[in-house]
């Protein structure tokens, strides 16, 4: 989550490596001529893994309250209006703001924003069990990395309904 790009991916290249002597210790199914399918990873990538794995971490700390996780838990989002200051629907969360990319890259921070955007897209999530939060998580994840673009609007409407705070 906080590490720096260039260790992102030599994480990612070493988990290709080992896709690929995963493959060669696998004797090959003879190929089917009339279909030519692109041969698909059994495995999801390392950052998906890692994203689904921050959620669940933090629903037990948002939803559960476990007591160890307690320095994780994030204060209700609110949304001001011009009359008054009122919680906003679902279980949004503030997002951490800061200006610095690697404050923008820490756990809480990224977690945040996923969050905000996991919780319109899994009703319930108060009722959820960890194992729900892991099957809808990933399934959350898989569609933000299909429609990225979608993905960064909501985030950029999310953060643009909390009101900057002054020093």
């Amino acid at each position: 989550m906080s590490c720096a790009a260039s260790h992102t991916r030599r994480l990612d290249s070493i988990q290709r490596r080992a896709l690929r002597l995963v493959d060669a210790a696998d004797p090959p199914d003879p190929p089917d001529p009339p279909a030519q399918f692109e041969p698909v990873s059994p495995l999801d990538s390392l950052e998906h893994r890692r994203d689904v794995a921050a959620l669940v971490v933090f629903h037990k700390a948002q939803v559960q309250g476990v007591p160890h996780l307690a320095g994780l838990r994030q204060p209700p989002r609110v949304a001001t209006r011009s009359t008054r200051t009122v919680l906003t629907s679902g279980d949004a969360v503030e997002v951490p703001r800061s200006r610095a990319s690697q404050h923008q890259r820490t756990f809480v921070g990224r977690v945040s924003r996923m969050w905000n955007i996991f919780t319109p897209a899994a009703p319930h999530i108060q009722e959820m069990n960890t194992q729900s939060v892991k099957l809808a998580a990933n399934q959350s994840v898989e569609t933000v990395e299909a429609h990225p673009a979608e993905a960064s609007d909501t985030v950029t409407l999310v953060t643009a309904t909390v009101p900057q705070q002054t020093l």
